[in-house]
């Protein structure tokens, strides 16, 4: 074979595989840029790689998937257009909680759907409370669960089994669970993984694989090396929270977002003579 042949080849292998690198960011560049985003929201994409983590996760537009306690909305703003021939699940707190926060964060998001009922037309309000043992989704009807930056809130009220025993029961057979957390070093205590916010892999693994789950693949796509994971305030000395106000708040917004983790596990599929009620 001549070199000339040779080297057309390798452009053109090249060239393809550029084409399915660029195929499977999965979510539309319009969606991204859309003027529907709130421009602060918009600002974080360069540390949360939405397109990357989502294609990840192995969403498609025909999904059902469950966004767990979504806040204000920064990922939602995404999936509702995106999974426009599916439907998405919010599940978001409890409503009438009794926790001030929570209250207010509902009220805001609630508003911000009903401002904008066809951008959000294939969305379903529903609650989640690990504590309470809820989440408004019918088992077995959910081809994924997302969840991003939440499993140490739910390490604080000692919370965090049930919550992945019920994303268990919320997925089908073969359905995903998306997880991104705040990375802490390997062999981080359990109380300095709650006061700072940061967690393990081994320990987010193994929530995930004691309530059935199987990991499937791990990403780096929202790694921050430049993140040591010990800060005075925990991860909310880095921003956008910036906890120590204008203490060194250049060092910090020079590291930018925390080190995440990005991990896709299953729901193993049936095995012949099981049912879903599991």
């Amino acid at each position: 074979m001549s070199r000339k042949i040779l080297l057309s080849l390798v452009c053109l292998f090249t060239s393809l595989a550029s084409v399915n690198l660029r195929a499977e960011a999965a979510i539309d560049a319009g969606i991204l840029q859309s003027p529907d985003r709130t421009p602060a929201f918009v600002e974080r994409d360069v540390y949360r790689h939405p397109a990357e983590t989502l294609a990840f996760f192995g969403l498609k537009p025909d999904m059902t998937v469950v966004e767990i306690w979504p806040g204000g909305g920064w990922y939602t703003e995404i999936l509702a257009p995106y999974l426009e021939e599916g439907k998405l699940y919010a599940g978001h707190f409890a409503k009438n909680s009794g926790t001030k926060y929570f209250d207010k964060s509902r009220l805001r998001f609630e508003e911000k759907i009903e401002a904008d009922t066809e951008l959000y037309h294939s969305l379903v309000m529903g609650e989640f409370s690990p504590k309470m043992n809820k989440l408004t989704v019918p088992n077995g009807s959910a081809n994924a669960v997302l969840t991003f930056r939440n499993v140490h809130n739910w390490l604080s009220s000692k919370s965090e089994a049930e919550a992945f025993a019920l994303f268990y029961k919320a997925l089908k057979p073969g359905g995903v669970l998306g997880v991104v957390e705040h990375r802490a070093k390997p062999g981080t205590s359990w109380e300095t993984m709650k006061q700072s916010g940061y967690m393990t892999e081994a320990y987010v693994i193994a929530l995930a694989e004691k309530a059935g789950f199987v990991l499937d693949a791990k990403s780096e796509v929202n790694a921050n090396p430049k993140d040591s994971a010990d800060h005075p305030k925990g991860v909310w000395t880095l921003p956008p929270t910036l906890r120590m106000k204008d203490i060194d708040r250049e060092k910090y917004l020079a590291i930018g977002e925390s080190d995440r983790m990005t991990l896709r596990f299953k729901k193993p599929a049936l095995n012949l003579g099981q049912t879903t009620d599991q």
